[in-house]
């Protein structure tokens, strides 16, 4: 047996020598994906106080309890920042990660004031939701959407991977995939949440709601890295829903504000404000809302 394993390890260690894409030795040490999810997990804590705790927070304790999430935070973040800013820049100075660390925390209250919005679109939208708090502990676009404007704010700032890395954190506890550069206003709920898709591009506006299986993404990735920083992924006005299973494709495509999108549409052009969108056979139906149908539909 110990001689079959010495045989295994040589022959992993000369694939090491071949598979150069998929090997990082001795370069610079990589950011933690431990560290990031436990960075996520804190995060959580300092958005949703006493939602995310095992014992309840009293408000006598709550300066303590947010002075200490708050160091927790920016010691591990400022480490991992580091890390990162260093893959591409040897010579970073860990003033410089800790500078953003300070530039992100600052920007919580902002964050908080955004999830507030969402959990009452959530809690106005849902006849199924009987109170905010059961939207914050058992909806999980709450997690996800908590996560990407927290890793918005960081990709903003132009931390590299860590933004990813804690997006991707929430995706695969959640099954929600929101790229942290998208761009998501006020008011936005998921319901559902299973299997939506919104690209780096996409611009959301105000009070958006998407159902379950939901794609934003780009029309073509054939132009690989020379597309990177060009607008991809499409832009969803004011008050826009978009029923389960839709995919919308393409920079070029708005869509304006009021539009209601139907069920398993796949849309690849932009559609005026106050649209209705309906599957047709192997294309779709633009028709005008107000003078067809009221926008009351009931899944």
């Amino acid at each position: 047996m110990e001689h079959d394993l010495g045989k295994v390890t040589d022959a992993i260690l000369r694939s090491y020598e071949t598979g150069g894409g998929i090997n990082h030795v001795d370069g610079a040490n990589l950011p933690s994906k431990r560290a990031v999810a436990a960075i996520c997990e804190d995060l959580l804590q300092l958005l949703f106080p006493g939602f995310h705790d095992a014992e309840p927070i009293h408000s006598q304790h709550l300066p303590r309890v947010t002075s200490h999430r708050v160091f927790t935070i920016a010691e591990r973040l400022a480490e991992e920042a580091c890390k990162s800013a260093r893959l591409g820049d040897p010579n970073c100075p860990n003033e410089r990660a800790l500078a953003l660390t300070r530039d992100f925390l600052s920007g919580i209250p902002q964050v908080r004031e955004l999830l507030k919005t969402d959990v009452d679109a959530a809690f106005q939208g849902d006849p199924a939701a009987e109170a905010s708090d059961e939207v914050i502990l058992s909806y999980p676009f709450i997690e996800a959407i908590a996560i990407q404007r927290c890793a918005h704010v960081l990709y903003s700032l132009g931390v590299p991977i860590i933004p990813r890395m804690m997006t991707e954190w929430a995706h695969s506890r959640t099954g929600i995939d929101i790229h942290p550069g998208a761009t998501i206003g006020s008011h936005f709920f998921i319901d559902h949440g299973t299997g939506v898709v919104i690209g780096e591009t996409s611009v959301l506006g105000s009070h958006v709601k998407l159902y379950q299986g939901v794609s934003l993404i780009a029309k073509s990735l054939a132009g690989g890295q020379a597309l990177r920083g060009q607008k991809r992924h499409p832009s969803i006005e004011d008050s826009v829903t978009i029923y389960a299973n839709t995919t919308i494709m393409g920079g070029d495509t708005v869509i304006g504000a009021g539009t209601t999108i139907g069920a398993s549409v796949f849309l690849t052009h932009s559609v005026p404000p106050r649209s209705l969108v309906l599957a047709e056979g192997q294309g779709v139906r633009v028709l005008e809302k107000d003078r067809k149908i009221a926008d009351d539909w009931v899944i």
